[in-house]
């Protein structure tokens, strides 16, 4: 048997408890557009809007009502009131309003919608900066996935990284210079070059034209040992 609802009562920011919370802030910056989410996202696209705008016109007269169907914007909607005074009436009188079984949130719009853009002239203007939002938000979205991709790279232990064109070497002996390493690796076809870095001397990277030539030298030098008895660790290069 379900458990009953959890009582209703008042929490934080005034929010009653037992209903949904924004996971942001409200928006309290007055605006003509209402911000409507924690709609129910099983209802049709056209369904809702309709039953939006049966619930929003009674409150004002709706210039429009925005809404998509794609995964990340559906459950939320933008309701265009001529005047701010419209608009916050209708977030007073439905803050909570249960909709198709779910409680709605709103709250004032942080941006202008484009039919207000429209008739104050300034579409153009407030379009150009839409899209440079959009573009900022993409290139964002773009360093997180690389920087998660960096980091589930390095979770693979260097024994088990992919074949690389290029080798890495560590542990190396001090007294071991670049020429040594350059006349133990060109032995093998498609050498490049050898680089070393001058503030880690214990480290250096080998290059070859492509990652089976490099396979080889790593297969055949992985055990090798200088004349000193040195050795040192020899793994692909992470890409």
């Amino acid at each position: 048997m379900a458990p009953p609802p959890a009582p209703i009562g008042v929490g934080i920011r005034g929010v009653p408890v037992g209903l949904p919370v924004s996971k942001q802030v409200l928006n309290t910056t007055p605006c003509r557009t209402v911000y409507v989410s924690n709609l129910n996202e099983k209802i049709k696209l056209q369904e809702m809007k309709d039953a939006l705008r049966d619930l929003f016109k009674k409150h004002g007269e709706v210039l429009d009502i925005v809404a998509h169907a794609n995964i990340r914007l559906r459950g939320q909607a933008f309701v265009a009131y001529p005047t701010i005074e419209d608009a916050e009436k209708a977030i007073k009188e439905l803050q909570h309003h249960v909709l198709f079984n779910k409680p709605m949130v709103v709250q004032f719009a942080r941006n202008k919608s484009d039919i207000h853009a429209k008739d104050d002239g300034d579409f153009d203007e407030h379009k150009r900066k839409r899209l440079e939002k959009k573009g900022e938000s993409m290139e964002k979205a773009a360093l997180a996935k690389h920087k998660a991709r960096t980091v589930n790279a390095k979770a693979v232990p260097e024994e088990y990284l992919p074949p690389n064109n290029i080798l890495f070497i560590q542990q190396l002996s001090s007294t071991v210079t670049q020429d040594d390493l350059t006349k133990l690796f060109e032995k093998y076809a498609g050498f490049k070059e050898v680089r070393t870095i001058p503030v880690k001397k214990d480290i250096a990277f080998v290059e070859y034209d492509n990652d089976y030539q490099a396979s080889l030298a790593k297969m055949e030098l992985s055990d090798h040992v200088f004349e000193d008895g040195s050795k040192f660790k020899l793994t692909f290069a992470r890409k």
